[in-house]
């Protein structure tokens, strides 16, 4: 999952950094500096936004040539 990925998801289901920050058990400056790409965050906070951000309904589009992307599940 990319910083703009993140930022899109959280679009989508209207949430802030601290609402997405709470869901996944991380501080909210993880967040912030993830998405804003202010450092490197560890692959076990990438894989809990990530987690959060399916669990409130949105699905990652995978890289394929067109882009890597989000969207709503069905």
């Amino acid at each position: 999952m990319t910083p703009a990925q993140s930022r899109a998801a959280r679009g989508l289901i209207s949430i802030t950094q601290a609402e997405l920050a709470k869901a996944a058990g991380l501080g909210q400056s993880t967040v912030i500096d993830f998405e804003k790409e202010r450092r490197v965050v560890s692959p076990q906070a990438i894989d809990a936004i990530r987690a959060a951000l399916e669990a409130a309904g949105v699905e990652f589009i995978p890289e394929n040539g067109g882009g890597a992307g989000v969207r709503l599940r069905k």
